[in-house]
C-alpha cells in the first residue's frame, strides 16, 4: 500500500467516524425528546405510581390519547427506558418503570436526576430558528424566548446539587461563613439569579435564623420560585424579587451572597460583582459557582468542555447578546477570568475552594 492510499483510507476512517457520531448523536436527541414527553406528559409518574401498566391503562391514568401511549410505551421499551415482556400479545403487554431508572427520570432531589437535560434541549429546539437568525445579525435572544421548558430543565437539573451540596459541602468549605450562618440571630444571605429558587430554597431549610433575598431578572422564574417556596412553608423567610443585583444596595448588607451558575450568564459582570460588593456586610462573603472547564482552551476537548460549548452556542451566547454593550462571556467561564472579574470590581481575594465537583468549580470572593 502506498503514502496516498494509507491517507485514503486514513481519511475514510475519519469520514466513518464522524457518520457514526452524528447518528449516535441523532439517536440520543431524539430519546431525549422522548424523555422530555414522558415528563412533560407525567407518563413516568404514572408508571411509577400505578405500573406496570397496559398501553390502555397508561392512557387512562395520564390522560393521553391511546395510539400515542402505546407507540411511546413500545419506543420506551425498545430504547431501554422502561421494561416489558416483548412475547406478550400488544394489548396485554404492561410497562414497567425500574427503580433504578426512576431515580433518574421522576425523582426531582435525587443526585441522579438528569431528565432536565430533556427540557433543556427542547426549550433550545423551541427558539433554534432565532439562533439561527441571531448569529446572521449579530443580535441575542432573550431568555423568556427559551419558553418554560427552558425554565424548567434549567432550574431542576441544578436542584439536587442545591438540595444536597450546596450548604453541607459547598458553604461548609468556608468555615468561618458556616458559623456566622449558625450562630447569628439573623444572617442575611442574598441569591442572585436565583432562577426557580432551589438555591435560595436549600439555604434557608439548612439555616433556620437566616432571612433569603433572591432575585432575578426573568419575571418567570421569580414566580415559579415565589411557589416553589410557599410550597416549601418558607414564604416567610424566602424574599423573592423581579430585580437585578444594583438593587442589593438597596436591601443589604448581607453576610453571604451566592452567584449559582450565574457570573457567566451577565452581560456585565463586573459591574454586578462592583453592586454585590457595595451590598456586603463588613465581613461578608460572595460565593460563586461556575462552570468546571478546562484551565485553558484546548481541541478537542473532554466531554464537560463540549457540553458546555454546545449550551454556549445554541443558549447562553444567544441570552447575553441581547443587552448591549455585553461582555459575552459564553458558557465557557475560566478561572483566569473570575479573578480578572474579580478584581476589576474591587474584591481583595478569589479563593478556588477545595470542593469536588464534577460541573462546577467554587470561587470564594472576600471584600
Amino acid at each position: 500500500m502506498n503514502a496516498l492510499e494509507t491517507a485514503t483510507n486514513a481519511d475514510a476512517e475519519r469520514t466513518d467516524r464522524l457518520v457514526e457520531r452524528l447518528f449516535e448523536n441523532t439517536l440520543g436527541a431524539l430519546e431525549l425528546f422522548s424523555v422530555y414527553l414522558g415528563g412533560e406528559l407525567g407518563l413516568y409518574r404514572a408508571l411509577q405510581e400505578h405500573g406496570p401498566l397496559t398501553a390502555a391503562q397508561l392512557s387512562e391514568k395520564a390522560g393521553i390519547a391511546p395510539r400515542y401511549a402505546t407507540e411511546w410505551l413500545e419506543q420506551q421499551a425498545v430504547a431501554g427506558l422502561v421494561e416489558t415482556d416483548p412475547d406478550v400479545p400488544g394489548e396485554e403487554r404492561r410497562y414497567r418503570l425500574d427503580p433504578a431508572h426512576a431515580r433518574v427520570l421522576t425523582d426531582a432531589d435525587d443526585p441522579a436526576h438528569a431528565a432536565p437535560f430533556a427540557h433543556m434541549l427542547a426549550g433550545i429546539g423551541g427558539v433554534i430558528s432565532q439562533v439561527a437568525q441571531a448569529y446572521r445579525t449579530g443580535a441575542g435572544v432573550p431568555y423568556e424566548e427559551y419558553g418554560r421548558a427552558f425554565r424548567h430543565g434549567q432550574g431542576h437539573i441544578n436542584r439536587p446539587a442545591f438540595t444536597h451540596e450546596l450548604a453541607g459541602t459547598w458553604i461548609a468549605a468556608m468555615p468561618d461563613v458556616l458559623t456566622r450562618l449558625e450562630a447569628a440571630p439573623h444572617p442575611r444571605v442574598a441569591d442572585v439569579g436565583c432562577g426557580q429558587g432551589w438555591s435560595a430554597i436549600a439555604v434557608a431549610r439548612a439555616f433556620p435564623n437566616a432571612v433569603v433575598d433572591g432575585l432575578d431578572a426573568d419575571a418567570s422564574s421569580i414566580a415559579d420560585a415565589r411557589a416553589h417556596a410557599e410550597q416549601a412553608g418558607l414564604g416567610d423567610r424566602v424574599r423573592l424579587m423581579h430585580a437585578d443585583a444594583t438593587s442589593l444596595r438597596d436591601t443589604g448588607p448581607y453576610d453571604l451572597v451566592l452567584l449559582m451558575e450565574v457570573l457567566h450568564d451577565l452581560s456585565r459582570p463586573v459591574e454586578t460583582l462592583g453592586a454585590i460588593r457595595d451590598a456586603l456586610a463588613e465581613d461578608g462573603v460572595v460565593l460563586v459557582a461556575d462552570e468546571r472547564v478546562a484551565d485553558r482552551f484546548t481541541a478537542p476537548g473532554d466531554e464537560v468542555e463540549r457540553m458546555m460549548y454546545g449550551w454556549s452556542v445554541t443558549h447562553c451566547l444567544p441570552t447575553q447578546l441581547v443587552e448591549k454593550p455585553s461582555a459575552a462571556v459564553g458558557t465557557v467561564l475560566r478561572t483566569d477570568t473570575v479573578n480578572g472579574y474579580a478584581s476589576e470590581a474591587g474584591f481583595g481575594r478569589c479563593t478556588v475552594l477545595p470542593v469536588e465537583n464534577d460541573f462546577f468549580r467554587l470561587y470564594r470572593l472576600d471584600r
